[in-house]
């Protein structure tokens, strides 16, 4: 199955919160035949999940899909997990309290986690604000993760405001908004740093590859 047809599978369930042991009995995980080893040598590079994090209007999305491009050019395996897409399905049940983020951040971490199995780089655009359940997703899916900070300063991202958030979060609309009313845990040790409100859409793109790149998961 390919990439957009399992996005469409994924996002049109409505996952129920589990805790981090499954509540099922008498299951198994199964193995499959087919390795990463096997899937690398398949398509030509290896897996990735690049998890963008970073304010609302910092750029996680433009920055995702600009590499998203520029791989699947390359003949890539590439998919985009973003934020907004999974909440019209398979969050759609949450909102935006701690619970809600930490459980959103969870299942995506699922997610990635099977893309990278099969073989893609998944590029994942929220803005996971707690360090924690970043953490969380890197224990989950281990050596292909990458941590990105979209970095760019809070007046920046106020001063694109490209949906108007900030403005109805200071004038008290929206409760729960990152960088205004709740809190923004920035990485303390990230993979990859991107200023992108510094830096070009294409510099920062080419930034994002170079660093593929350099971990061995392009060839150079």
């Amino acid at each position: 199955m390919n990439a957009p047809a399992l996005a469409g599978r994924v996002s049109t369930l409505h996952c129920r919160r589990v805790t981090d042991s499954p509540v099922s009995t008498n299951i198994r995980w199964h193995h499959g035949s087919v390795d990463r080893d096997a899937r690398r040598a398949a398509r030509g590079h290896g897996p990735g999940v690049l998890w963008l994090t970073g304010l609302s209007g910092s750029g996680k999305s433009t920055l995702a899909r600009a590499v998203e491009a520029r791989l699947h050019e390359r003949g890539v395996f590439v998919y985009v997990l973003d934020g907004d897409n999974l909440r019209h399905g398979l969050c759609s049940d949450l909102g935006f309290a701690p619970e809600d983020r930490k459980e959103n951040i969870r299942r995506v971490g699922e997610v990635a986690r099977l893309f990278s199995d099969a073989g893609a780089i998944v590029l994942t655009a929220f803005i996971s604000p707690y360090r924690d359940d970043r953490a969380r997703a890197r224990t989950l899916v281990g050596d292909d993760f990458v941590e990105v900070h979209v970095n760019a300063d809070v007046s920046v991202c106020e001063e694109r405001d490209p949906k108007g958030l900030y403005e109805k979060a200071r004038a008290g609309e929206i409760a729960n908004f990152t960088g205004i009313s709740a809190p923004y845990e920035a990485p303390e040790s990230p993979e990859l740093v991107v200023n992108t409100g510094a830096l070009s859409i294409d510099e920062s793109a080419a930034a994002v590859i170079a660093h593929l790149e350099q971990r061995g998961v392009l060839p150079s």
